[in-house]
């Protein structure tokens, strides 16, 4: 009897101490992915430790192991999710148009995802590409810019280019906008709106003088 009313005793103590809700499985996994991709962001995935994860999480490390398997389950659900949410935004914003009109709504749309997202645009872009994790940044970005490639196509066509030579140029203007996004994440001005007319300036004014046979000035060194 002594011992069961200590029992007791230490649940009541438990159940009183502030702080400690008693989570559902869910929800818990829910607070393992929000904590880890902010280590991730900051500090890399190879920088982050599963103690760290559980330690910022106030829970064991067998949790985090019981929901994802390891660190690498819990990273390729972080990476998952931010890969759906940027080609969500992008396909969705595609809307009919005239070609241009397509070109700033793709532009804007991955400025747009940068912007809200920006530890999961520095998860993409920093660490996918080199832990075996699929979805990784240049995997994204080559599915934008096969969408990118049936606008210049088009263009091409009606200009009298090679549409043969549109995925080259499609995976040139989506690097650019990518690029110039990492850029921006750190420097954080000018607005986004300003970021895409000036890439789309760029973009859209140099597509509309290209040459049909582009030579360079000087030759390759052989």
């Amino acid at each position: 009897m002594a011992a069961a009313g200590n029992a007791d005793r230490r649940e009541s103590t438990r159940a009183r101490r502030p702080g400690r809700v008693r989570m559902s499985g869910a929800d818990r996994r829910e607070q393992l992915i929000d904590v880890a991709r902010a280590l991730f962001a900051a500090r890399g995935f190879d920088g982050t430790s599963v103690e760290e994860i559980a330690a910022r999480a106030e829970v064991s490390k067998p949790v985090v192991y019981e929901h994802f398997g390891g660190k690498e389950g819990l990273y390729a659900v972080v990476v998952d999710r931010e890969v759906r949410t940027l080609l969500d935004g992008i396909r969705g914003s595609l809307t009919s148009g005239h070609q241009r009109e397509l070109l700033e709504q793709a532009t804007l749309a991955l400025l747009d995802y940068i912007e809200a997202h920006r530890d999961g645009f520095r998860i993409l872009a920093r660490d996918s590409s080199g832990t075996g994790v699929s979805g990784s940044f240049a995997t994204i970005l080559s599915d934008v810019a096969s969408r990118v490639e049936g606008i210049l196509a088009a263009e091409f066509g009606r200009r009298g280019l090679d549409p043969k030579t549109a995925p080259m140029y499609a995976q040139m203007l989506v690097g650019m906008v990518a690029v110039t996004g990492q850029w921006w994440l750190d420097a954080q001005h000018p607005p986004r709106a300003e970021v895409a007319a000036h890439l789309v300036n760029l973009a859209w004014n140099g597509l509309s003088h290209l040459q049909a046979k582009p030579t360079l000035v000087t030759p390759p060194a052989t």
